[in-house]
């Protein structure tokens, strides 16, 4: 059984002006090297970049689907009793392969409507991101990619997982969980979208409507708790580590490169919330400013992929500081 393992480390500044930071462990001490390699960043544009179409949904930090407002909701579906918790998405994603650090993608909610009226969807909201607005981005070269993003005034971060399945390059999910940095970090919630890729880059311009492979998932089966516990090996590993010594912009910036594996994991079952879409999160405060937020995809015949961020110490910093590792993982049969 494998895993492929990632882990940002995100702190949280209580009482503080100041943006989030992300710190290294001790482990990860070490430099490394080609953080924005031409070669790298050439490959990941090209898997990332395209029109990524699919449902997303929001989820309580206990794990219960958030329904969709009211007055979003088709009156059919009111006057059936059927409660809508999924948005139809689109995310159109551009990465130019000349040009490392330069990424933007468009999330648009659609209008839910009945039956194939989707032909017809109606865009709901529009919001754009562009990675250099990021406090920390981590890539690598199959399309999948972690970053930090703070959120307004208010002390909040977003932490944006996006996972390719290693199987199938069109299919993905994004896992964006959302903490705020009071003065004892709490999760607030987790937004999750499930993805295919429909083509080439084209800003969005046609919606998916009845076409979509993808269904909504919200108030779907949850992954059962057991399917994520027990003890682990790490088997290949790739890191990249920031530094508050780098330059302010492109210092945000890394690519995954080899690390050493052998590595144990053992989780246990506190903090676990299941999720639909063999998903799944965990976010747990351990008091003196550290906390561990992670989340994870099992893709059955056992293989997952998770990222983590935790066990780390609040400090003051101008400038964030991640350590990101990928691996593959084998489960220690019990």
């Amino acid at each position: 059984m494998h895993l492929f393992y990632a882990t940002p480390r995100v702190i949280p500044i209580p009482n503080s002006n100041r943006p989030a930071l992300i710190l290294p462990p001790a482990a990860a001490a070490s430099s490394f090297h080609g953080r924005l390699s031409p070669n790298k960043w050439a490959e990941f544009a090209s898997r990332v970049s395209g029109e990524w179409d699919g449902f997303g949904a929001e989820f309580t930090a206990g794990g219960d689907p958030v329904e969709l407002p009211e007055n979003v909701v088709p009156e059919a579906y009111r006057d059936w009793g059927v409660q809508v918790f999924d948005w139809q998405t689109q995310c159109p994603t551009f990465a130019d392969p000349a040009a490392p650090c330069a990424l933007q993608y468009r999330l648009v909610r659609l209008l839910p409507t009945v039956g194939c009226e989707a032909d017809a969807a109606t865009v709901h909201t529009s919001h754009q991101r562009h990675a250099l607005s990021a406090s920390a981005f981590a890539y690598g070269t199959g399309g999948s990619y972690v970053a930090e993003w703070p959120n307004g005034p208010a002390p909040v971060l977003e932490v944006e997982h996006c996972i390719v399945h290693p199987d199938n390059k069109e299919v993905r999910v994004r896992l964006v969980q959302t903490v705020a940095l009071a003065k004892e970090a709490r999760l607030r919630g987790v937004k999750v979208f499930s993805e295919q890729w429909y083509g080439p880059y084209r800003n969005g311009d046609q919606l998916g409507g009845c076409a979509l492979r993808e269904t909504g998932f919200a108030a779907g089966e949850k992954l059962p708790v057991s399917d994520v516990l027990g003890q682990w090996e790490s088997k290949d590993a790739s890191a990249a580590r920031f530094s508050d010594e780098l330059d302010p912009e492109t210092g945000k910036f890394a690519g995954l490169t080899s690390d050493e594996p052998g590595g144990r994991s053992f989780r246990q079952e506190h903090g676990i919330v299941p999720l639909p879409k063999q998903l799944w999160s965990l976010f747990h405060y351990n008091g003196d400013d550290e906390f561990v937020c992670e989340v994870g995809w099992v893709l059955g015949h056992g293989n997952a992929v998770t990222s983590r961020d935790g066990d780390v110490k609040a400090s003051v910093c101008l400038y964030p500081l991640l350590w990101f590792q990928q691996c593959a993982y084998s489960r220690e049969s019990t």
